[in-house]
């Protein structure tokens, strides 16, 4: 295993420890309380969000959608914690501002528009995820374009509307130079449709969109 492999590991290893530290400082406070209730909410919140922001470095970028929805999970969760508790210790301000700054990084990837559209997918709110994804392909910056278009791709997949989907991987061959064909498009497809699904198992929301 390289050098490079086993540093990342140690990372997405601390930075998973830190979320579970948190979760425990969390469980804390009285189970009834604003803030208890409100960590809740935006750890789920800010985990679904870094989750689903993943697999689109991924498709952008090139890796594991999967590995890339754990590793922004992480990322996404203990902002979402610590952003959801009345102010805590320092230590809880640094992690904050740690894991705040991974997020921006995360949004200057992707572009504003295709990360505002994340929630909305994961929740299946897919006519907000094809507006966004609509004015995402419209930037001039062609990391943006991309992840528009598979944002794109993805909602129509999601809501079973396959023929649509396919009808862009002409365009994904074009723009995006891991793709070599129509067929490894498909693959692409379906292994972030998966990773999403199960983002929002794990998160208790419908695995499956209704209607």
């Amino acid at each position: 295993m390289s050098k490079v492999r086993i540093f990342q590991l140690s990372q997405i290893a601390l930075l998973g420890f830190i979320a579970v530290w948190l979760s425990v400082q969390l469980n804390g406070c009285a189970s009834d309380s604003y803030t208890a209730q409100g960590a809740t909410r935006g750890a789920t919140t800010g985990a679904v969000s870094g989750a689903v922001g993943g697999i689109f470095t991924a498709l952008v970028f090139g890796g594991d959608p999967a590995e890339a929805a754990a590793r922004g999970a992480v990322y996404g969760g203990a902002v979402g914690g610590t952003a959801g508790a009345i102010a805590g210790s320092e230590a809880d301000r640094q992690v904050k501002q740690q894991q705040d700054a991974q997020l921006a990084k995360l949004r200057q990837q992707i572009g504003d528009e295709t990360y505002s559209g994340l929630e909305a997918l994961a929740d299946c709110r897919h006519d907000v995820s094809l507006q966004q994804a609509n004015k995402a392909q419209q930037s001039e910056n062609p990391n943006y374009g991309l992840a528009g278009l598979w944002l794109e791709i993805l909602s129509y997949a999601d809501q079973k509307d396959e023929a649509k989907a396919r009808s862009l991987f002409p365009t994904v061959v074009e723009k995006d130079r891991d793709i070599k064909s129509e067929a490894q498009a498909e693959e692409t497809m379906r292994k972030a449709l998966n990773s999403l699904m199960n983002i929002r198992e794990e998160y208790k929301l419908p695995r499956v969109c209704s209607g």
